[in-house]
Parts: C-alpha cells; structure tokens; sequence
C-alpha cells in the first residue's frame, strides 16, 4: 500500500523539499549533489514504509558502510565452500559450508550474491539513492544488492565450536583450533553466476571474511515459470508467457500436435524509472531479467482441458503440463480465487526483502485446489511481487505461483507497488515501485489491455463481467481510463452475464485510518459510476485485511444482509440498492492495525474463492481482522476470522447465486462467508 492523494501530496510538497534540503545539507555531501532534490513526501513516508513493506535489518544493510575486517578475522585460512559447487540445477536445495573461523560469532552472515562479479565493498557517495526507499541514513549498503542471507548461527554447532580443526601446531601439538558450520539455501534458476559471501560485523557493520567462488547453473537458458492468462471471453485461447536466458523465439507445443512460436521481450536498466537520484531499480537493486517469451495457444475450447510444454530442441522443454480453459463469457458457472497483496517468502531460514509470510501457505493451497479441480481462475487485484526495485525478485515470485497459474488463467491487476514513483505518470508520486514503474510488471503479465501503461481491461468468464481497472492511473472523470470504465460497465449485457465486478487495487471503504488507506478524491470520481452499472461486487487490496461491508454508497448503508437458513449473510440483489465491497489484500502480508478493536499484528495468509452458478446465486468469502463499525457504514469481520493467519478466498458464481468463502489456506475450514443472490430471469 502506502500511498498519499494528489491532494496530500500537492499540500505538502514544499515542506517535503525544505526538509529534505536540510537532511541533505547535514549528511556532509558536496553541494552539487545536494542541489538534486528527492521526490516529495520521501520523508512524510519513512515510517509508512516501515510499517507496511516489512523493511528489515536485512534491507537497511545497503546504507551501511562496509568496513574491512581485522584481526584473527582476517585469516586467510577463512574459506567458503559450496556443495554443489557447479552445474546447479533448475531448484536446488545447496549447503554451504564455512571453514577456519577462529572466533564464530552470532554477527557472522552469509549473502548470496548474484551475479557473482557483483560489487559488494562499500558505496559511501551513494547514500542519497537509498533515500529513495523511504529511507535517509546516511551511509549506503553494499554497492549490489544481495539476494538473499543467513546467519551462521542457524547450524547451533556453529557458536559452540563443535566442529574444530587445528589451525595451528607446534612441536606436534594442536595450539589452535578454527570452527567451522554449515547453512542451507534454497536457489532456484536466476540465470546468473552466484557466489556466497561470508561477512562478519553483522548487518551493521559488515565486512568481508571470504567468499566462495563462481557457481553457475546447469542450464542458464532454460525456459521456466510458465504462466497463462485469458486473451479475451471466448476462452478458445490462452496466452502463455515463460522466462528464458536465450533470446531466440521458441516455441508451445499444445493440444494434438499444434505449435506456436513465441514473441520475445526483455526490459533494461535503461527502461527504468529514476529522478535526480537514481532509483533501486536503476542501481543496486537491478538484476538482469533474461528474455521474457509469450505466445498465445489457439482453436481451444471452453472449460476443457489440454497439455503443453514450452522451450525449444537448442534449450531444452518444460514438462508436459495440464490446463484447463475456464468457461466462456455467458455460460453457467465459474470458480475462481481472489487476493491482493501476496508477494513471497523464503523457502529456507533466509532474510529476504519483502517478506510476506502468508504467501506459501496460499500458493501451496491455491495449487492444491486447481489439481482438484475446484478453480477456473485466479484474480490477484495489485502488488503482485513487492520487487519494488529489486528485480531478481521477480524470478521467485514466478516460481512460487506456477503450480497454479501454469495450470489456470492468472489474471492480474497493477497495484501501488508495481507503478508508483515520482514523475513516472502514476496518480500517485511515492516511490513504492522502487523505479519499475510498471514496466517489469507488464512485461511479465500482459494481460488483454488496450496499450502499454494503459494497465485496464475487462473479461467475462462464465456469468460474470469483471471491470479491471488500474488505481494507480488517471482515473478522474472525464481522463482516458474514466471514460474506458464508464463505457465497458454500461454495455455488459446483463441478461449474458448478470454479475457485474469491479475490481481494482486502492479500497473505496476501509476501517483503516490514513490517507494512505482510502483516497477521497478517488472515491468521488469513480463510485457514482458503480451505482449506476449497478456493480454487485467491489474486490480490493492495498489494505493488508479481509473487510465487507454493508450494500455501501457514500459511505451510507443503503441495504444489509440478512441471515440464510445456515447462518450465512445474504445481499439480495434482486431490488438493487449499492454494491458490497470486500478488501482482499490479507494473502500474504502482515495485518495492519485497526483504528479500534486493534488487533495484533500477524501474519495473514488467505486467499478468496468464489464460485459463479448460473442457477444459484454468487459467494463470496475473505478473511482479515477488524472492526465492525466505522462512520455511517458497516464493516463485517466475523470474530471467528479474526487474526487467522493462513487463509484465502474462493468465489462460486452462478446465477442466481454469487457465493464467496474465506478458507484457511492450511486447514481448508471456511472462517467466513457471504451470498449475493437475486431473483430474476435471465
């Protein structure tokens, strides 16, 4: 999330630059580097970004000045091994092992560094371009940006010496000993050489013991994280997008023996958003993104299954993989899952950057029910990977999804932390991209938009019409996007596809207090439009919570739910009155607070599935923490959904029915849900 209204942001502007100015000044930089000013409200934001994009002591390593080891810790004797140490496989669990260490200490750390001629000494004059994180310490990381890293005392033979060798003998006898310990990384295919790096002075005050060297990957070429999504409501085609380190077109091999070629893409440092200081994404946090191939599979049919692999004879092939198409536009049914706000987490005891715990437990269980059948697609409504500038990160977020979106449409919307920075044509001016501004993201996920940085689209999948906006983009009335919105919403045809869903990333209604939750002016524009398509449901995230709220408009209750035979809360549509409106953005991240009833702030993993009968109504059900009445409208968080930490959503619509369920992504216990239901022929 964190984000501010133009309005906000315009007041403030002046008080930022002068702020700025000062820290500037006081940091000790010539004059002519502090003449380039930083984006407005850098400083405004600093304890928002702590808040909510987890910056650990891990991600502030990069403003400290790395300084050189002395003493016994200087050895020579201090080496670094990794097993195995070549040829690296596509996911490979590798030890590293470190040797000749005289006095283990809990400040001892390894970094995985890729590439592996990566600059890790000091960068004392670059400072002023980590500020552009949110952050304005003085003194800067190491010049690239580390992967990932561990602490030697994660094997507890480490500190106890348990594992001596003598380092040094005289006449025979043992005078001194080294220890020695082992760690564990999770690597996957980056493409690139790595290395692994052993630092000693902690995060603080880093500095180099020794470090390991070049370890390459088997087959850096190989095509991998295939991914689908939707090319338009036919569903007789499915676009297929892959990464690869070779840049030659290669090929899909689908169906009974039909192929297509692939379309090649790639994005550079120079493709990257920067100000008068350059941006992580155009520094110390870029990694060489290889070429990105898509391509799209067609003469399919509706909700059937089909297999293919991708790659080509020179590079090797994906396994043969199974999908299946989901049900056309105006058709009965349809089954998908929705979630903001995901990101990923470390499949070993590392320290990332952006970590979001909840996000394991709810690909593992997303997966789970696409091989079940449960699913026909994924809606994942904005900041998609939190990379925010750090583009290797990318690379395992496409890993971690494609269990399910190699085998379902996964269908995305841009969120803040995909777009935002200053002065790149985003709404909003924080620098929550961290310089990517968009472009990583589209690259990755093109989905059936009219244009580049026109990020909005809409798809009809069984009776459902979703209108997929971008909140990040100009949405005031009468702008470019307005205009598309207004348009798409009042020509669905409703007798076709009688639920209309709104979706988008920034919530129109949150209990969560700030301008950085709910932008007014954003409200005003656009939620007279809802009303008047008659919008049945509103799906949102940027708030890290499961919310719903009464039949909502202008912040007043125009209609409740009423209990079912069962219990469940029930929207009857069938005498319009406002849509529902459900914040979604609790898949992986941490909760946010509460303006009252605060509860406690844990990991929250949870996904929403829904379902979309044709002779039922329409279900919807997420999870979050909360409180149950702000202002004059109502927000529902049942007490049993309250602080669950692994959940997602799922959606069953049909008609009459819409139905969505919260599900605990590791028990598969539905914690909350709720009906739309309406009585009238199609």
């Amino acid at each position: 999330m964190i984000s501010s209204s133009p309005m906000e942001l315009s007041s403030s502007f002046h008080v930022s630059k002068i702020l700025l100015l000062l820290l500037i000044f006081s940091s000790g930089f010539s004059s002519s580097s502090s003449s380039s000013l930083l984006p407005s409200l850098i400083v405004n934001t600093t304890n928002e970004h702590r808040n909510h994009t987890a910056i650990s002591e891990f991600r502030l390593l990069n403003r400290k000045k790395l300084s050189l080891c002395h003493g016994d810790d200087s050895n020579p004797s201090v080496h670094v091994k990794v097993s195995p140490d070549s040829n690296i496989s596509d996911e490979e669990t590798v030890t590293v092992t470190v040797t000749g260490v005289s006095n283990p200490s809990e400040n001892d750390w390894v970094a995985m560094i890729s590439p592996s001629h990566s600059d890790v000494s000091s960068c004392p004059l670059n400072a002023l371009l980590y500020a552009q994180t949110g952050d304005l310490s003085k003194l800067p990381l190491l010049c690239h940006y580390p992967v990932k890293a561990q602490f030697m005392s994660g094997d507890p033979d480490y500190l106890s010496c348990k594992k001596k060798a003598c380092k040094r003998h005289e006449n025979g006898k043992c005078m001194e000993n080294s220890c020695s310990g082992s760690i564990r990384f999770h690597v996957i295919n980056i493409r690139t050489d790595i290395r692994f790096v052993l630092f000693a002075g902690g995060f603080d005050t880093p500095c180099v013991l020794s470090s390991s060297g070049p370890v390459n990957f088997a087959n850096p070429k190989k095509p991998l994280y295939g991914h689908l999504s939707s090319t338009d409501s036919t569903a007789t085609s499915m676009r297929l997008t892959w990464v690869s380190g070779d840049k030659e077109p290669q090929q899909v091999q689908f169906g009974d023996g039909k192929t297509q070629k692939s379309q090649v893409s790639t994005f550079s440092q120079e493709n990257m958003c920067s100000s008068a200081l350059p941006s992580p994404a155009k520094d110390f946090g870029w990694h060489d993104p290889g070429y990105i191939h898509s391509t799209v599979m067609t003469g399919l049919q509706p909700s059937s299954t089909f297999s293919y692999r991708y790659g080509s004879e020179s590079v090797g092939w994906s396994d043969q993989i199974q999908f299946r198409t989901p049900p056309s536009g105006g058709s009965d049914e349809l089954k998908f899952i929705a979630y903001g706000d995901m990101g990923k987490a470390p499949r070993d005891p590392s320290i990332e950057h952006y970590i979001q715990p909840g996000s394991l437990s709810v690909t593992k269980a997303m997966a789970d029910e696409v091989k079940n059948g449960n699913v026909d697609s994924i809606f994942h409504i904005g900041d998609i990977s939190y990379a925010t500038g750090f583009l290797v990160e990318w690379d395992y977020f496409l890993h971690l999804i494609s269990p399910a979106a190699s085998r379902v449409p996964y269908m995305t919307a841009i969120g803040n932390h995909e777009r935002d920075y200053v002065n790149s044509g985003s709404v909003y001016v924080t620098p929550d991209s961290g310089g990517e501004c968009g472009v990583p993201y589209e690259t990755y996920f093109p989905m059936p938009t009219p244009a580049k940085d026109k990020p909005w689209y809409s798809i009809e999948q069984g009776p459902a019409h979703f209108t997929v906006i971008s909140t990040e983009h100009d949405w005031s009335v009468n702008s470019e996007q307005y205009k598309w919105m207004k348009n798409d919403m009042a020509s669905v045809d409703r007798s076709r596809t009688p639920w209309l869903i709104f979706t988008g990333h920034r919530p129109m209604y949150s209990s969560t207090a700030g301008i950085f939750s709910v932008d007014i002016n954003f409200v005003n524009a656009v939620e007279p439009l809802l009303l008047k398509n008659k919008v049945d449901l509103v799906l949102v995230g940027h708030v890290h919570n499961y919310e719903r709220t009464c039949s909502v408009y202008k912040s007043k209750c125009l209609a409740m739910p009423t209990k079912d035979q069962k219990g469940i809360d029930t929207y009857d549509h069938s005498n319009y009155s406002a849509p529902v409106q459900a914040v979604i953005g609790m898949a992986g991240f941490t909760l946010d607070k509460f303006m009252r009833n605060v509860i406690r702030s844990l990991p929250f993993t949870s996904y929403m599935k829904f379902v979309v009968l044709s002779e039922l109504s329409e279900h919807l059900v997420i999870y979050a923490g909360g409180l149950e009445l702000v202002k004059d409208f109502e927000i529902r968080i049942p007490e049993r959904a309250r602080n669950k930490d692994r959940t997602q959503i799922r959606v069953f619509c049909s008609f009459p029915l819409l139905l969505l369920q919260l599900v605990d992504a590791d028990t598969g216990k539905v914690e909350d849900s709720f009906r739309i239901i309406k009585k009238q022929n199609r």
